[in-house]
């Protein structure tokens, strides 16, 4: 057993759960979706798009870029988050909140992508 491999798919596979957690729920309900797991669920992703960087393969070029959507998914929508709760003076309205829902579903999207890719790759290796 590989343990830079385990560390590795752990944080793929915690990034997807946690990402899945604050998706779900009512879409336009902020009492459906806590802003500290959003910011779990980033710096879980970007701890998961670091270890990415050393893999050289083509299958790893493929997890790198899935990382990567998913953290601007992220990104963005803590900054619609952020922009909806100190900028705006109408707080965070529904629409808002859907908006921030939907930009963490696209992120789940990648992050199953990339788990599923991490699978193939696993599968696929000589011992």
């Amino acid at each position: 057993m590989n343990p830079d491999k385990v560390i590795f798919s752990f944080f793929m596979i915690l990034a997807l759960t946690l990402n899945f957690g604050f998706f779900i729920g009512e879409l336009d309900d902020p009492e459906h979706h806590n802003v500290y797991e959003l910011f779990a669920v980033i710096v879980v992703n970007l701890i998961a798009t670091v270890f990415k960087f050393g893999d050289r393969s083509q299958m790893g070029s493929l997890m790198l870029a899935t990382s990567l959507v998913a953290l601007v998914q992220l990104i963005s929508a803590a900054l619609v988050w952020t922009f909806a709760i100190h900028v705006q003076d109408t707080g965070l309205t529904p629409a808002a909140m859907a908006t921030i829902v939907s930009l963490s579903g696209g992120a789940v999207l990648a992050n199953i992508v990339s788990v599923i890719l991490l699978i193939i790759e696993t599968t696929t290796q000589r011992r």
